[in-house]
């Protein structure tokens, strides 16, 4: 049970950063082995420790054909010095009433088609890991 608890705390930490930053850095590999990174706009972490963006399929061209990948994000908040790395599998997920939930205004500009944008789908990434760093209190 010990355990259990443990990673409630930590996924409630991670949460906690996540939703004050919102933010996140997304780092993949290219196939050439180059690292590309890119801002997203975190729009859910759920129950399950997932993690759900908004992207164009057209964005990611380099992982077409590939189900799942290794990706990593970074947050900062930069006003507490605190740090969050979070390692995980993402995939494209293809649900319009997932895209429905997740939609606000906010991702209109991006997005200017909106929901019916063919090119728009979700980016879930599943943790496995996550690190963080806690500035001073």
């Amino acid at each position: 049970m010990q355990i259990e608890e443990q990673h409630d705390a930590a996924l409630k930490k991670v949460a906690e950063m996540v939703g004050d930053t919102k933010f996140a850095m997304l780092t993949i590999m290219e196939r050439d082995g180059t690292l590309r990174s890119r801002p997203m706009s975190t729009m859910q972490l759920d129950a399950d420790g997932n993690l759900w963006f908004f992207t164009s399929q057209s964005s990611l061209k380099f992982v077409e054909g590939q189900r799942q990948w290794q990706v990593n994000l970074c947050y900062v908040r930069t006003d507490k010095q605190d740090y969050l790395s979070i390692s995980g599998s993402a995939q494209f997920v293809h649900d319009n009433e997932k895209m429905k939930d997740l939609w606000t205004p906010e991702i209109k500009p991006w997005f200017p088609n909106g929901l019916d944008d063919p090119d728009l789908t979700l980016l879930k990434v599943s943790i496995v890991e996550a690190e963080y760093w806690d500035g001073p209190p």
